[in-house]
């Protein structure tokens, strides 16, 4: 399986834009050269629209995340915990229930 993916640099070409704007209504008028990036980000990529989203949402799947697979590390109480259990846990009256409240009220979470 080929999984080279070329450098956002190397999708480049002269004359691509990442946004479609409205024809101006008022004379263009040039940018005073005090003005223009003289730095590195000068030669920044022309991409489309489209190539930027593509681009930054390959990167965004790279990340490692509970959608995806289980956090190998810590103990064994923090290796896997479902999304399911973190929003559980988030109920307010879950959340809220105190420690030190007795076995009476504390049924629904003991049920949980």
């Amino acid at each position: 399986m080929n999984t080279y993916e070329p450098p956002i640099f190397e999708l480049s070409a002269p004359g691509k834009h990442g946004a479609n704007l409205p024809a101006l209504d008022v004379p263009a008028a040039e940018l005073p050269a005090s003005l223009l990036r003289g730095d590195y980000l000068a030669a920044m990529p022309e991409l489309s629209e489209t190539e930027v989203m593509r681009h930054f949402t390959r990167i965004s799947q790279r990340n490692y995340c509970i959608d995806t697979g289980m956090y190998p590390l810590g103990s064994c109480t923090m290796k896997y915990n479902p999304k399911i259990h973190e929003e559980v846990a988030r109920l307010s009256g879950f959340a809220g229930a105190h420690p030190l409240q007795g076995d009476a009220l504390s049924q629904g979470a003991l049920r949980l």
